[in-house]
This record gives structure tokens, sequence and C-alpha cells, in this order.
């Protein structure tokens, strides 16, 4: 199995600190950024082999990748999305689909959470699932959230910030685990999307393939402090965090 980081988009809401970084190389912790925080997590579960998918600002995590590989200990590729500032993050991922078929670890670059998350995805497989979420179902949810709601046995139903919170059973964390045998009909699901909406996000790529009879369930974090970065006060909060992690 290996990691994978989505790490490709701009995020203007946080300039004038991502005028010239990703946000995934913003300090959260001395010098440690949210990139650091994924990668020792991804260590940390025994995850040594890292895809990394750039776009905008790429050449300055290129530059940092001996000082990131040797801090970590792992071995990291760049997949590059040349219309990261463009399109949204489901054509990013699926331009790592030849990855697929190894077992993917996936985590957001802009999410600070504790390793507590890739060990709950970890210990989730059982066999039969194909795609694992990491879900908050403590949480109270509001309109910007990644809102879940699950079927029978605890299988996907919806995936979409446009749920309503009252309809959804808690908020997707930013961190997956893709079996390899989903390999295939995940890329062919995430291509349908991009395709008829650059705009759509990977997330969407997931319900079209549960749509399509793919078994996508939830592994729950539990009592978990944890962030998406989005704007300064995020920022400020996953610095509060990292400092604990």
């Amino acid at each position: 199995m290996i990691g994978l980081v989505m790490a490709a988009g701009a995020s203007r809401r946080l300039r004038p600190e991502t005028d010239h970084l990703p946000k995934a190389l913003l300090p959260v912790d001395g010098e440690s950024t949210i990139l650091d925080l994924g990668l020792g997590n991804l260590a940390a579960v025994g995850i040594t082999d890292v895809v990394v998918l750039v776009g905008y600002a790429a050449a300055v995590v290129a530059d940092r990748v001996p000082e990131l590989e040797r801090r970590h200990g792992v071995a990291l590729e760049l997949v590059y999305n040349p219309r990261a500032e463009q399109w949204n993050n489901a054509y990013s991922l699926w331009l790592a689909r030849e990855h697929f078929h190894r077992g993917v670890l996936l985590v957001n670059g802009d999410t600070v959470h504790p390793a507590s998350v890739e060990r709950k995805l970890l210990a989730a497989r059982d066999g039969s699932s194909e795609l694992i979420l990491a879900l908050d179902d403590l949480k109270k949810l509001a309109a910007e959230e990644m809102k879940v709601a699950l079927g029978a046995d605890d299988r996907l139903d919806r995936i979409s910030k446009q749920l309503a919170p009252a309809d959804a059973d808690g908020e997707y964390i930013g961190a997956s685990l893709i079996e390899p045998r989903a390999a295939a009909l995940l890329a062919e699901a995430l291509e349908s999307t991009w395709r008829r909406d650059p705009g759509l996000f990977y997330e969407d790529g997931y319900a079209e393939f549960a749509n399509r009879g793919g078994v996508v369930v939830v592994a729950r974090i539990g009592v978990v402090d944890w962030v998406e970065v989005d704007d300064h006060r995020d920022l400020r909060r996953a610095r509060n965090i990292a400092s604990r992690c």
C-alpha cells in the first residue's frame, strides 16, 4: 500500500501566506508544515512510498522532496496536475489512477489530524469493502462541510457539501483508504465525474463509484482534534492542534 497526498490546489483565502506556497507547505509547528504532518502520519503506520499530487507552486514542493524524504524516511513521487488552478480535484485524483492497484491511503494536503485516523482506516479493512472514508460523526455540521449520508450496513448513500446537515451522518474528514480491487471502477468513476464537470470534487467521484456498485463504507474516528485548513482561522487552529500531535 502507498500513501497519496492531495496537494495540487491554490488557496486564495489564505493569502498572502499562499502567494508563493501551496497550502500543504504552510508551517503549523515550528518549521513543520501540513505536508510534514501528513507524511509523518503515513510513516507512523508503515507507509513509506508516497505519491504527492501537485499543481499550484509545484516547483516549491519539488525543491523540498529530498529534505522531506530524509526527514520522514519516505520515497516521494510527484504527480503534476497542469489544470490545478482551473479545475477541481476529481481530475487531480484521476491523474494518479495508475497507482490505485497498489492500494492507497489518501490524505488531503490541507488537513491536520493525528495518526490515529490512519490507524482507524487500516483497522476497518474487512475484505469486502473497496473504499473506506474517515468519518467524524460527532461534530456539529454546517454548510461548508463535506457531509456524508449512510444507508444500509453503513454503506455510503450520498457525499456532498450540498447535503443538509439534518440529513447527514457526519463529515468526511479528508482521509480515505482505496483497496486495490477498487482501482479500475474508481478510475472510471473519476473520469466520468471530471468529464461531466471539471469543477467537481474527488468526493463526487466517490459518489459516482458507489452509484456504479462500488462498496464504500466508513471508519468512525471517534473523539479527535482535527481541522481542514481553508482560512486564517483554520490555520490558527491547525497550529494549536499540531503542537499537541
